[in-house]
């Protein structure tokens, strides 16, 4: 861990996908189903190297690791049709969510979430999942030229929030998010989900907590309440 010591936040940043959502455990789910409809096996090894990264980025390691002919478009096609049969109806939220955002609404620390996801899923994941009304922003793909973990979605937010990124939190659950998040400045909090924390990683995290409601009570014991 660094020697940043949290201090009560002007504002807090959220990741999406395995912080705020429980997803990336379907995402996995339904990239193997898509690969292996498509003749090729994605262990879970392999699939680490994708979590917490942007689509772009992404397609380059799939890419890489399948060969050139693998067809991109059609896995992609099939891992969202997946994914949206999967979550027609609801979106699987992290336990401590609602409270946590809802704690910060009540103590007036604005919520922003920067996310590597496109907008219009993303808006639509966090309608579905009743969050998106307990948040300021929500920074995505679409919104910045560089994508985790440059520092620019985190920055993003703290611009649109009006607050220096220095007194923001920033929750994450992937090795490149918190790569990002330190980048902006950013008190970084690790929430693993899928990934460890390696030493390199928790050289660049304040805390690291294991949910989000251990983060409501970081919060409460900062101010006694």
């Amino acid at each position: 861990m660094n020697s940043i010591v949290l201090t009560q936040p002007r504002a807090v940043v959220f990741d999406m996908d395995g912080l705020l959502l429980d997803t990336e455990v379907l995402y996995r789910e339904v990239m193997a189903e898509a690969c292996s409809e498509l003749g090729h096996e994605m262990a879970v090894e392999f699939h680490s190297h994708l979590i917490g990264v942007p689509k772009d980025r992404g397609a380059q390691i799939l890419l890489g690791h399948f060969g050139p002919d693998f067809p991109l478009a059609v896995f992609h096609e099939r891992t969202a049709a997946a994914f949206a049969a999967r979550c027609e109806n609801a979106i699987p939220v992290k336990k401590g969510a609602y409270e946590l955002l809802r704690e910060l609404g009540r103590r007036n620390i604005p919520a922003a979430v920067a996310t590597s996801t496109h907008r219009e899923a993303a808006l639509d994941h966090l309608q579905k999942a009743g969050l998106l009304n307990l948040l300021a922003t929500v920074v995505t793909r679409d919104d910045v030229e560089h994508g985790k973990p440059h520092p620019e979605s985190f920055l993003t937010a703290a611009r649109r929030l009006e607050v220096d990124p220095s007194t923001c939190w920033a929750l994450e659950d992937s090795h490149n998010g918190v790569r990002a998040a330190h980048a902006a400045g950013m008190a970084t909090i690790m929430i693993p989900d899928l990934l460890e924390p390696t030493e390199e990683i928790s050289k660049l995290c304040a805390t690291i907590l294991p949910s989000l409601m251990h983060v409501l009570r970081e919060l409460a014991q900062l101010t006694g309440r």
